[in-house]
């Protein structure tokens, strides 16, 4: 699945912003900078990739910069980030 870079949520108390890119090396490799991640860190990369794997996107470079988002908030962001980056609309 072709990807291009896109861009999804704030950088808010309580939100995550995600930001997926074209990986040039061979599965998903997620970058993630929280406050919590010592406690939740496992957890936030968990919810990004069932979610990315859900949606059939194998290869992507994920860029997290969590502000203390539920897995809800975390799942959203990473499905709107991941349609914009395919255009492939999962909603319909």
């Amino acid at each position: 699945m072709e990807i291009k870079n896109a861009v999804a949520g704030t950088l808010e108390s309580g939100d995550i912003q995600v930001q997926i890119a074209p990986n040039e090396n061979n599965g998903l490799q997620i970058n993630l900078e929280s406050s919590v991640a010592f406690q939740f860190g496992e957890q936030i990369k968990k919810v990004i990739t069932e979610t990315l794997t859900e949606l059939g996107i194998d290869n992507a470079l994920v860029q997290a910069n969590d502000k203390g988002a539920l897995d809800c908030t975390i799942r959203a962001r990473v499905t709107a980030a991941a349609v914009r980056a395919t255009g492939k609309d999962v909603w319909k």
